[in-house]
């Protein structure tokens, strides 16, 4: 058993998000294990760009509300003690609402490979992040 040292909280990186968002790596695994997780604070409105990552992810929220927008337009709501798990490759954004913080932990693995964990696409615009909601499933 292992404690793993605290990093401190960083600003997450503009070219990702819209919006003001900080994060706290929980853990970031080394071989064997390639799990990463990070607690995730966005600020009302801020987003992360499209992107998919090559094993998927999953999001626990634990404050505020999420929109969770997928490629095809829709956005679905995720509520403190919800978990969605995103398959691997789809292409989505998510962030908080409008009038609210959110927080949420953040987990998925790395590839062990070259392979890149996250491809990050273009910025989503107002318009398509506070499109039409979809609550859940």
């Amino acid at each position: 058993m292992a404690f793993i040292k605290q990093q401190p909280s960083s600003k997450a990186p503009a070219n990702w998000f819209t919006g003001d968002v900080w994060w706290d790596v929980i853990v970031a695994g080394e071989e064997q294990s390639r799990m990463r997780a990070n607690l995730v604070r966005f600020s009302p409105g801020a987003r992360t760009i499209g992107r998919s990552h090559a094993l998927g992810e999953t999001l626990h929220v634990v404050s505020g509300i999420a929109l969770i927008g997928t490629r095809d337009g829709t956005v679905f709501q995720a509520h403190p003690g919800e978990t969605v798990a995103c398959p691997p490759n789809e292409e989505r954004r998510h962030g908080a609402a409008a009038d609210r913080f959110m927080e949420h932990i953040a987990m998925w693995e790395g590839t062990g490979d070259a392979t890149p964990e996250t491809i990050w696409a273009e910025p989503v615009t107002d318009q398509q992040y506070n499109s039409s909601r979809t609550r859940t499933q």
